[in-house]
């Protein structure tokens, strides 16, 4: 179903919180894909104090990436049953 490809919260306080308004999706408003670390492909840095900063990263929030965070998902499961 294409529509469900696709969520503009454009109620939210912090819309849009980074990225594109005109393109911009809020369904995959906390990356699945920030567990992966560096191997995530999106366009991160870490602080100075180390933490994930991907403020300029807008892979999870333009709609054609979709079967991409979906597809990487499932690595996210396989990181977490590891643990």
């Amino acid at each position: 179903m294409e529509n469900s490809r696709f969520f503009a919260n454009k109620a939210c306080p912090y819309y849009p919180c980074h990225g594109d308004a005109d393109n911009f999706s809020c369904l995959f408003c906390f990356c699945p894909l920030y567990a992966l670390g560096e191997s995530c492909g999106g366009d991160y840095k870490y602080t100075d104090s180390g933490v994930k900063d991907c403020s300029n990263c807008a892979i999870p929030h333009r709609t054609e990436n979709y079967d991409y965070i979906i597809k990487r998902s499932a690595e996210v499961v396989e990181l977490v049953q590891k643990k």
